[in-house]
């Protein structure tokens, strides 16, 4: 899509050159037949205008010698520039709606043959962030939004779209959602969250949906419309203000590994498949720590329960999610181990 923004602005550029010179030769035309002729600017600029549109008028007056010569050489200059950009301007047209029509269909295609990918509805100032940030890991998004005043700001992000109303199910549908396997709603309003996400429940049951909140009273709304999680900026933003304030060493610690500030060092939850060759094996036994040298925070257990900083005699069992801290080169090595990947294992 990069591309064809740029070709396009080039065609453009092109055509606003090639407009340029041709006006300079209607001016040196009109300047011409008042030099030669004495006709007024009126006539010389009219003269000029059915000479190199070959309208095929009568003259304006009776051209003297000099003033046939001079025809003669516009005709020889101005008739063919002027079918030329009005050749170009032909194409310019034509391939520019063709690059529209591509460039429309790859992303559809593209769109088309992703599976438990991520929706994003909404690509205001909060939805911009969020897929700024969700972009940072390996994952497939796509972006719903009407207003066309942002579809600029798509193509230059790079990011997968469709332009359309979130909330209409035909859209969500072109969207991938019944093979998605997130959708986030960061609609402008509380009522087209509550609405979109009601939508989007009926078209994938099994879909999760976070879905956001700015006032307290729509966050129930929201849960009985389907969504699984409800956030409020609002209120995020006031603990993070707050955890700042008092706790600043730990919540610099924090930047750095969920908002990726060092690539060095992430924060990961990691679910424990059935096949994993730790499964059913303790902490201690797994040797977690000596083969992959990374910290495990806590446990997250299928019923939803948290173990946090969990003893080296603790279980490891099919469901449990692990909530891990370390380079990632060694996360994404311990990963391929939990999903029994045999070139993830180590020693």
């Amino acid at each position: 899509m990069s591309y064809l923004i740029d070709s396009h602005s080039k065609s453009i550029r092109t055509f606003i050159r090639l407009l340029f010179i041709l006006i300079v030769v209607m001016g040196m035309g009109t300047l011409g037949y008042m030099m030669i002729e004495k006709w007024s600017f009126l006539e010389s600029f009219y003269m000029t205008l059915i000479t190199i549109t070959t309208v095929g008028f009568s003259e304006v007056h009776h051209l003297s010698a000099n003033g046939k010569i001079f025809t003669s050489l516009l005709i020889f200059v101005g008739v063919g520039f002027f079918l030329y950009v009005t050749g170009y301007l032909v194409q310019f047209v034509v391939e520019g709606r063709i690059r529209e029509i591509m460039g429309r269909r790859k992303l559809n295609k593209k769109i088309k043959r992703l599976k438990h990918h991520y929706i994003v509805c909404g690509y205001g100032r909060i939805g911009r962030v969020l897929v700024t940030n969700l972009k940072n890991h390996p994952i497939d998004i796509v972006v719903v939004e009407k207003n066309p005043e942002l579809l600029a700001t798509m193509e230059e992000d790079g990011v997968l779209y469709i332009s359309g109303n979130a909330t209409d199910e035909q859209v969500l549908l072109e969207a991938g959602i019944e093979h998605a396997r997130t959708l986030v709603a960061v609609l402008a309003t509380d009522t087209e969250n509550v609405f979109l996400t009601l939508t989007a429940r009926q078209l994938n049951p099994q879909l999760y949906i976070m879905a956001r909140a700015s006032e307290e009273a729509v966050k129930k709304k929201l849960l009985a419309a389907g969504a699984d999680k409800v956030e409020s900026p609002y209120d995020i933003g006031a603990v993070s203000m707050a955890m700042r304030v008092m706790r600043p060493t730990v919540t610099s610690f924090l930047d750095l590994v969920l908002t990726r500030k060092n690539k060095n060092i992430e924060m990961e939850e990691i679910p424990v498949a059935a096949s994993s060759v730790i499964c059913g094996k303790t902490l201690l036994e797994s040797k977690i720590r000596q083969k992959f040298n990374i910290i495990i925070i806590a446990i997250k257990k299928p019923d939803e329960s948290m173990i946090f900083n969990p003893a080296s005699e603790k279980v490891i069992r099919e469901g449990d999610t692990m909530i891990v801290v370390g380079d990632t080169e060694n996360l994404s090595a311990f990963s391929k181990t939990l999903m029994n990947d045999p070139l993830g294992a180590r020693g």
